[in-house]
């Protein structure tokens, strides 16, 4: 089992193994608690949904370039296939 040690202000560096095994990646948020006398540390991951928002958010520019230059539009694709011209 690896081990690491405290440093004097409380920190400790997850071993290399740990953090592969795990894919834990910097930014990532860990929970931690005690049970029966041990540390635990939860990996918490956001909601799909969330993740999905923010790269929506953080790409719409990329996403409508790439759109305009493949010629394409989602919108008015999905209202192909629905054969009308209804609003989605």
């Amino acid at each position: 089992m690896p081990t690491t040690t405290v440093t004097s202000r409380y920190q400790i560096t997850l071993p290399a193994e740990v953090r592969r095994a795990l894919g834990i990646k910097p930014g990532d948020v860990l929970e931690v608690g005690v049970e029966e006398g041990r540390i635990v540390l939860k990996i918490t991951r956001p909601p799909v949904r969330e993740v999905l928002a923010r790269l929506a958010r953080e790409t719409r520019g990329e996403l409508e370039t790439l759109g305009e230059a493949a010629g394409t539009d989602a919108a008015a694709y999905v209202r192909e296939l629905r054969g009308n011209d209804d609003d989605l």
